[in-house]
């Protein structure tokens, strides 16, 4: 099936399988539906994944989905994205990465970059009351504090190091009340990345260069530093996601 999905801003046609919508995804939102019922407050949900899996495609789709649901709460999908520091405070921070001092804007997107503690403090406000979220804004590139209005019972937060096994990352998982992984061949990853370099400009060259220098990192500090998760799912070459196990 293609649905019209909003990602980032912009409107894209993403298809999934017939059964990814009755083996994953309803299911999923019947479970948070049932952790809902039983702790009587707002359910926070981690979908954590390395770039170029679709993370955010498959959250919005479920969010699709769940208001559709009869007598279902709506999942309401959020990013991690806009606790990025902003521009200015990365230009003027730096952190030691992998034995060099680098300045944060020349790693935008790692681990580092991000406002850790801003991000503690509303996972923990959003528990139990109504918060307003930031967004990182495609245009600026920057972030915009307070933008989405949180409201549902049920919330889906999806980002790349949110089950990173890091000191200060780790702990969050604690605050989470379900939590999804989602893995790929780093094969299948690095096209991915590449294409959508080239697509936005880049010569193959550059493209490729700019995987081994940024992307590739990533991809493995992802997937060889993460928690465990309730639900390991894995991409198949066709885009398509697969129940791969339960971790826990």
């Amino acid at each position: 099936m293609n649905v019209l999905l909003n990602v980032n801003g912009f409107e894209y046609e993403a298809h999934f399988e017939q059964r990814e919508l009755d083996d994953i995804i309803k299911p999923l939102i019947l479970k948070f539906q049932e952790l809902h019922q039983r702790r009587q407050r707002r359910i926070i949900v981690f979908l954590a994944a390395p770039p170029a899996v679709g993370k955010s495609t498959f959250s919005l789709f479920l969010e699709s989905v769940s208001k559709e649901m009869e007598n279902a709460i709506p999942v309401q999908c959020l990013s991690l994205d806009g606790f990025h520091h902003t521009n200015e405070y990365l230009a003027n921070h730096k952190a030691v990465i992998e034995d060099e001092e680098r300045c944060l804007s020349e790693v935008k997107g790692m681990p580092e970059t991000f406002d850790l503690s801003t991000f503690k403090e509303k996972l923990v406000k959003m528990k139990s009351e109504d918060v307003k979220w930031p967004i990182y804004d495609r245009n600026l590139h920057d972030v915009v504090p307070d933008q989405i209005p949180v409201h549902s019972g049920i919330v889906l937060i999806e980002g790349n190091w949110l089950l990173l096994d890091e000191p200060g990352w780790k702990e969050l998982k604690d605050l989470s009340d379900y939590s999804i992984f989602i893995g790929s061949k780093e094969s299948m990853l690095k096209e991915r990345l590449i294409n959508r370099k080239i697509r936005g400009g880049s010569t193959p060259e550059e493209a490729a260069a700019f995987y081994e220098k940024s992307d590739r990192k990533n991809i493995e500090r992802v997937m060889k530093h993460r928690l465990k998760a309730d639900m390991v799912l894995d991409m198949l070459p066709t885009g398509e996601k697969v129940i791969l196990k339960e971790d826990s």
